[in-house]
C-alpha cells in the first residue's frame, strides 16, 4: 500500500512537471511574439486612427477601395496588353517584310532585298562583298563555293544572320549544311554583340536622331550646322533598318519621308536621314536610353544625360 502511494506521488509530480514545462514553453513563445521586431500592422493602424472621426475613417476606406480597384485594373490591363516582341522577332519580321532595304542580293535568279548595315556587321564575307559595291540600291550577284545550296537554304542563311537562330520555324532545313556554310561566310558573333557594336560605333549608320528645342528652325538636310554657327543640341547616329524593325512610329516616319522624296535629296548629298524629334516631346536626356532599348531590349538608366536642361515643359524626370 505504501509503495502504491509512493509510485502515485511520483507520477503526479512528473505530470505536474510536464504541465509546468508546457506552460513555461507557451509563456516563452508568447513573450517572444510580443517582443518580436516584426511590426503588428493591425495594432499600428488601430493606434493611428484611434482618434479619427467616422467621416475620416470612411474617407480612408474609400481610398483603400479605390487603390484596390486601381490595382485590379492594372492587372487586367497587363493581361490584355499583347506581349512586347524581342529584337530577334522584330528583325525576323524585317527580313520578311523588307522595310527600308538598301541593296539586293541575287542568288540563282532570285532577288533578296537586304540591309547593308546588318549584313556588314554580322558577316565578314558580306562586309567585304558590300564594301566593293557601295551606293544605295546596289544589285550584287552571288556565286557560292559550297554546294548544294539552293534558294531556300540561302534564304535560311540570311534569316540566321538577321535573327541569330538556325531556322526554328522550318525543320526541313539541313542545319548541318547551314553550319558548314561558315567556311565560306565565317561564324558570326552573337546577335546582341553585333547590335551593340552598331549602336556604340555608329558604323554603317544611314540615319541620325536629332533633338532640338521647341521653335528651333532645323530644316536643312545638307548640313549639320548653319552659316550662323548653329549646331543641333544632340545628334545620334543610328540605322533605319533597326528603327523600322523595332518601332512602328519610326517605320511610318521613314516611309513617309521616302514617299515625299526627302530621301532622294539626302542620297544625292550623301548625308544620313535626319529624324528631328522635338525635345518637348522626347527630352534629349533620355535619347541614349531610348536607342539602347531599341537596339538591345534593355533599359539602362545610367545612360540618362546628367545636367542637361530640357526645353519647354520637358524638365521633369522620367519617373514623372
Amino acid at each position: 500500500m505504501l509503495s502504491k502511494k509512493i509510485i502515485g506521488g511520483a507520477l503526479l509530480r512528473e505530470r505536474r512537471k510536464k504541465v509546468t514545462g508546457f506552460a513555461t514553453l507557451r509563456k516563452k513563445f508568447i513573450r517572444r511574439r510580443r517582443s518580436s521586431k516584426a511590426c503588428d500592422h493591425g495594432r499600428v493602424l488601430r493606434d493611428f486612427v484611434s482618434d479619427w472621426s467616422s467621416l475620416e475613417l470612411a474617407a480612408l476606406l474609400d481610398e483603400y477601395e479605390a487603390l484596390a480597384a486601381l490595382k485590379d485594373l492594372s492587372v487586367q490591363a497587363e493581361l490584355a496588353r499583347p506581349p512586347a516582341t524581342t529584337f530577334k522577332q522584330d528583325l525576323s519580321a524585317l527580313y520578311d517584310f523588307k522595310h527600308c532595304t538598301d541593296c539586293d542580293l541575287v542568288f540563282r535568279g532570285t532577288v533578296f532585298p537586304v540591309h547593308r548595315a546588318l549584313l556588314s556587321a554580322r558577316c565578314p564575307y558580306f562586309r567585304d562583298l558590300l564594301a566593293g559595291c557601295p551606293g544605295y540600291g546596289a544589285r550584287i550577284c552571288l556565286e557560292l563555293r559550297s554546294s548544294p545550296v539552293d534558294v531556300s537554304m540561302f534564304s535560311s542563311l540570311l534569316r540566321y544572320l538577321y535573327t541569330g537562330d538556325l531556322c526554328p520555324h522550318d525543320p526541313s532545313i539541313d542545319v548541318g549544311l547551314l553550319r558548314r556554310l561558315g567556311e565560306d561566310f565565317g561564324t558570326p558573333n552573337p546577335l546582341e554583340h553585333d547590335l551593340r557594336y552598331l549602336l556604340e560605333t555608329g558604323d554603317y549608320a544611314d540615319a541620325a536622331l536629332v533633338f532640338t528645342a521647341e521653335g528651333t528652325d532645323y530644316h536643312r538636310p545638307d548640313s549639320g550646322s548653319s552659316e550662323y554657327g548653329f549646331r543641333p543640341k544632340l545628334e545620334l547616329p543610328c540605322h533605319k533598318a533597326i528603327l523600322s524593325a523595332r518601332s512602328p512610329f519610326f517605320r511610318n516616319l521613314i516611309q513617309r519621308r521616302t514617299r515625299n522624296g526627302d530621301e532622294h535629296t539626302e542620297r544625292a548629298l550623301h548625308v544620313p536621314t535626319r529624324i528631328v524629334l522635338d525635345e518637348t516631346v522626347i527630352p534629349k536626356r533620355y535619347a541614349r536610353v531610348l536607342l539602347h532599348a531599341i537596339y538591345l531590349d534593355t533599359v539602362d538608366l545610367s545612360l540618362i544625360l546628367r545636367g542637361s536642361g530640357c526645353g519647354g515643359g520637358a524638365s521633369g524626370s522620367l519617373g514623372e
